[in-house]
């Protein structure tokens, strides 16, 4: 039997491991589970015949190296920052690799060995990142067959509640990491390039610049720039394109409402907080505001973020009970962002039946035979509950589908990279159709930047 190790049994796993123990008697394949939680992989592997579940901790190498050694292909669902340690023993012991994560710099040195030793180094292979590059990539290399030139790109992802589940005045709840939501969009500044110009929004305005979004048979939602537009410009051959911006969706109003936070200071990372494990939440909003005898925190509130009190902001703020002097951060040494993250969790982990929602958006703006063309493609999915979740579903089957792809032979060419080639997309998006995963497209007007016409600013 082949043996696929799987590095991680966190909650973006269901789907990737109910899919591989599907396909497990056709393609003879063995999966070894490891997680430092043994419970984690033991549930994960559902008594499967074709399951092992063991304990693993990635900082223990010879147990790692042990693991890895055995294995045929070695999926990290990891942390990101961890996959580097799995990815070394890899290139060491001969093994082809997956994960769902960026490229990392640590990653991207290990490409020169990677082709010399024959092996595929497959990153980006989740949702956002990876159905966004593929379904990019098959749209914009058909637009390009047929000769038309691209003048306008925007993409969105957004992991949300779905509609018979959001019961809460944020329109959200956490479909994936908590502390990845919390911190978005920090550590630099967001860069696009919109009408040929080149733009910037700094952090602190971030989520006042945002666009609108009509997605058929849901409505309306929100964008705001993801940090880098411009880092896939030439990975995606758009070098000479004139709009080109990535961006985050959230329901309508979302982001008005998180500027709060970070107008005050609260998701912050950069520094601990005294006495944090005792700080209510009232304590913990009030270190935040100007001291006053009189006034109270509530009050200061309102006043330092010019809410109303009938304000639908308030309301919000409210919903979350950070104004509770009873309930208690209860982290040693929190910084800001791991505080705020702890109250967010108690009203936006999801109920054991909800289910969330992966909305998926893309603009292709081109120009053909002298006439601008839009095309609008668009995605959604609907988890099945608080297991089985959309934001698994996206995430897993894409790293599974290309793990017995590359075992097969039918993935051959080595090195680190990321799935933009299309012996790569093609057969995996075909694969994600029979599982509802669909891009509807459609034709519509124009709206973009003109290059016949006037320029803008």
């Amino acid at each position: 039997m082949r043996e696929i190790l799987i590095v991680g049994a966190g909650k973006s796993t269901s789907a990737l491991i109910s899919y591989l123990l599907d396909q497990a008697k056709t393609e003879n394949l063995h999966l070894r589970i490891g997680d430092l939680q043994l419970e984690n992989a033991k549930k994960a592997c559902k008594d499967h015949r074709r399951c092992e579940a063991f304990e693993l901790d990635i900082f223990n190498s010879e147990s790692r190296e042990i693991a890895v050694k055995r294995a045929n292909i070695v999926i990290s669902m990891l942390p990101a920052r961890f996959h580097i340690e799995v990815a070394r023993d890899c290139l060491r012991f001969g093994k082809s690799m997956v994960t769902a994560s960026y490229i990392s710099e640590e990653m991207q040195a290990l490409d020169e060995e990677a082709r010399k030793k024959g092996l595929v180094f497959m990153n980006e292979i989740g949702v956002d990142p990876g159905i966004d590059h593929m379904s990019a990539m098959q749209a914009l290399n058909r637009i390009r067959e047929k000769g038309g030139k691209m003048v306008l790109f925007e993409s969105f992802t957004g992991g949300l509640v779905a509609p018979e589940s959001d019961n809460n005045l944020w329109n959200y709840k956490f479909t994936w990491n908590p502390r990845n939501v919390v911190v978005a969009g920090q550590g630099g500044v967001a860069e696009f390039i919109q009408e040929g110009k080149y733009k910037y929004i700094p952090y602190h305005r971030l989520f006042r610049r945002t666009e609108f979004l009509e997605i058929e048979g849901y409505g309306k939602f929100e964008g705001y720039a993801n940090r880098n537009s411009l880092k896939y410009q030439s990975i995606y051959g758009l070098d000479e394109i004139l709009t080109l911006y990535r961006g985050t969706i959230r329901k309508v109003g979302f982001s008005r409402a998180w500027n709060m936070f970070v107008q005050l200071g609260m998701t912050d990372d950069s520094f601990a907080m005294n006495n944090s494990e005792e700080m209510s939440y009232r304590d913990f909003i009030n270190s935040f505001l100007p001291y006053s005898p009189s006034d109270s925190v509530e009050l200061k509130v309102r006043h330092n973020l010019k809410i109303d009190q009938d304000d639908i902001m308030w309301e919000k703020l409210i919903e979350l009970d950070l104004f509770n002097p009873s309930k208690k951060i209860g982290i040693k040494d929190a910084t800001p962002a791991m505080a705020l993250q702890k109250i967010l969790m108690d009203k936006w982990t999801l109920s054991e039946d909800d289910k969330d929602m992966i909305v998926m958006y893309h603009k292709f703006g081109y120009e053909l035979n002298g006439k601008m063309h839009q095309i609008d493609s668009t995605m959604v999915s609907v988890g099945e509950n608080q297991t089985y979740t959309a934001m698994a579903k996206t995430v897993g089957l894409p790293v599974a589908i290309a793990t017995i792809m590359i075992l097969n032979g039918e993935i051959e060419t080595p090195g680190v990279q990321l799935p933009i080639k299309k012996e790569v997309y093609e057969p995996i998006l075909k694969k994600l159709e029979t599982h509802g995963i669909i891009f509807k497209e459609k034709e519509v007007d124009y709206l973009g930047y003109n290059p016949f016409g006037a320029v803008g600013n």
